[in-house]
């Protein structure tokens, strides 16, 4: 399969690593500098495992006329500019690995309704420090399954064939009838994650094992799923991000089931750090207008109260316009 992977960060460069270890067709979009030094030294993968992967790198998207898959993996801030130059790419299906809910309304105004497919990525990495002229190699941390379904929901022959592909090239896929569900259920989980990452600078385990942090996780995530309710979806859990059992009965209880994951993270991943907690400790600009600010707008349209939320969203943007000043 010829596989456009957009954006070269951690999760991009993974998904192109990894395809085109396989024997997949596979361009990678990237930009800057970093292009420059994967054309020219490969991808380079550690962590889970160690590999150099070579495909065709190229920073002009217009150039690529056609491909059987696109996998959208940029910045959410950095969408539209990533869109822009690829409305005359056909392709038999497009999806986002990115957080949040806006992307599947963004790749459907590029590409149309029916190419777009609902994802979730629940896998994760860092892009390390370049070493001599190399790329910065990514280090794959978080192994979990990149979850795929058709946005109206059933079983799908295409779906099919992506997840035997990404299966096949040793990275975990699934196919998910309702998709919609998966991608809520993940982002409510992101957000509480997140914005508590952000605000306390703590690897993930310490706020989600102090019940004053973990109180405001929970409420982030209560209210994100107040949001996706009112829009009829109901919230499942979904690997560690137990959006269902956080969103559902008490708070007290909601409290004391994200405690119990702060310490299993405290045992099994002292070190894990949220991605956007990585962005604020260098200083770049934090995913949140097209986030947990979407959910916002969402909320004001349907009359949902969240001002955990609101408060969250306020920190964060005051952070990310520090960092590009």
């Amino acid at each position: 399969m010829k596989f456009c992977i957009v954006g070269a960060g951690a999760l991009g460069s993974i998904y192109a690593a990894y395809l085109a270890r396989a024997g997949h067709e596979v361009v990678l979009v990237a930009r800057g500098e970093r292009a420059e030094q994967l054309a020219r030294h490969g991808v380079v993968i550690t962590g889970q495992e160690d590999f150099i992967a070579r495909c065709d790198v190229v920073t002009e998207p217009g150039a690529v006329k056609s491909a059987d898959v696109v996998v959208v993996a940029v910045k959410t801030y950095d969408t539209a500019g990533a869109l822009a130059p690829l409305t005359g790419l056909s392709a038999d299906a497009v999806f986002s690995v990115q957080n949040g809910m806006l992307k599947n309304h963004q790749l459907k105004e590029t590409f149309g309704t029916e190419a777009v497919l609902g994802a979730v990525g629940s896998l994760g990495g860092e892009v390390l420090l370049p070493e001599g002229s190399g790329p910065g190699p990514v280090r794959y941390t978080l192994v979990g399954p990149t979850i795929l379904g058709e946005l109206a929901g059933g079983p799908s022959e295409r779906v099919e064939r992506i997840v035997g592909a990404l299966v096949g090239s040793g990275l975990q896929a699934e196919e998910d009838d309702d998709v919609g569900a998966a991608e809520w259920s993940k982002f409510a989980g992101w957000s509480g994650l997140s914005a508590l990452a952000v605000m306390t600078r703590l690897p993930t385990y310490r706020f989600l094992s102090h019940p004053e942090t973990a109180l405001l996780s929970a409420r982030v995530m209560r209210e994100t799923g107040a949001v996706a309710s009112k829009l009829g979806v109901a919230l499942r859990d979904l690997g560690p991000l137990m959006a269902h059992s956080v969103t559902v009965g008490s708070e007290t209880d909601a409290v004391a089931c994200l405690r119990a994951l702060g310490e299993r993270l405290g045992e099994s991943a002292p070190n894990m750090r949220q991605s956007i907690l990585q962005d604020a400790d260098r200083g770049r600009r934090l995913e949140v207008d097209e986030t947990m600010g979407y959910t916002l707008e969402l909320a004001q349209e349907h009359g949902v109260e969240v001002p955990t939320l609101e408060l969250c969203c306020r920190i964060m943007r005051a952070v990310s316009q520090a960092a590009s000043v």
